[in-house]
């Protein structure tokens, strides 16, 4: 009897072993992402859509590893993304790949975000405000989130709804609004009121999103300094 006990006890052993080597996430919260950019992108990748094919060439976009701007601490590196809103609906956006999730499972994710603005939430701009017209968004798929050519057009491959509107997949955080009559960089917070519910695909895999929809048609550059996600099952 001790034999098979000790046999059993084995057996659940290399069952517990072999998950944990799958990467198969307890059920729990588990953190899907805490992105400081110290050293790198931490596998986040930058895309703009939402223009036409005409103005490919004059929207300015420009994205990588940067230090942070002055008066914030330059030996800091962040995540920076540029470019110029020539369409009024121009929408940037970091996306990360997470896997070793629960396949076909439906988590509840919160995301907090922490960025660099220079935009005053009271400025005047063309078309809108620079800080009060961009809409920070982030959200959460199953499928990989990019820009797809529609006609003379690029448009997002998923639901983020439109500028101040969001969806339930890429609902609103806020603006980048800095503050009435912030005129330099500093770091600001933002998350969303609600967890996003979202399903894994077969692979227990989902893919992060984090943008601005711009209502400004002005140039606009952010610094992402960290994006923190956390997914809990439903």
């Amino acid at each position: 009897m001790k034999q098979v006990k000790w046999a059993v006890a084995a057996l659940l052993v290399v069952i517990s072993a072999a998950c944990q080597h799958d990467g198969v996430a307890p059920e729990g919260p588990v953190a899907l992402t805490n992105s400081d950019f110290k050293a790198n992108t931490d596998g986040w990748s930058a895309e703009v859509t939402d223009y036409s094919v005409a103005q490919e060439n004059i929207i300015e976009f420009q994205s990588g590893l940067k230090a942070l701007p002055a008066p914030l601490d330059s030996s800091k590196k962040s995540f920076m993304i540029s470019g110029h809103n020539r369409s009024d609906d121009l929408f940037m956006f970091l996306k990360k790949k997470v896997t070793g999730l629960l396949p076909n499972q439906t988590y509840q994710v919160q995301f907090e975000v922490e960025l660099a603005s220079q935009y005053g939430t009271n400025s005047i701009g063309i078309g809108g405000s620079p800080g009060g017209s961009v809409y920070l968004k982030a959200g959460v798929s199953a499928i990989e989130p990019k820009k797809v050519k529609e006609g003379d057009d690029y448009r997002f491959n998923i639901d983020k709804g439109n500028q101040m509107e969001g969806s339930a997949a890429v609902p609103v955080l806020g603006n980048i609004g800095a503050g009435d009559d912030v005129t330099q960089y500093k770091l600001i917070q933002r998350s969303n009121p609600q967890p996003i519910s979202v399903k894994t695909n077969d692979a227990g895999e989902l893919w992060l999103i984090v943008g601005t929809d711009s209502g400004f048609e002005g140039l606009t550059t952010l610094y992402y300094n960290r994006i923190k996600a956390v997914a809990t099952l439903q």
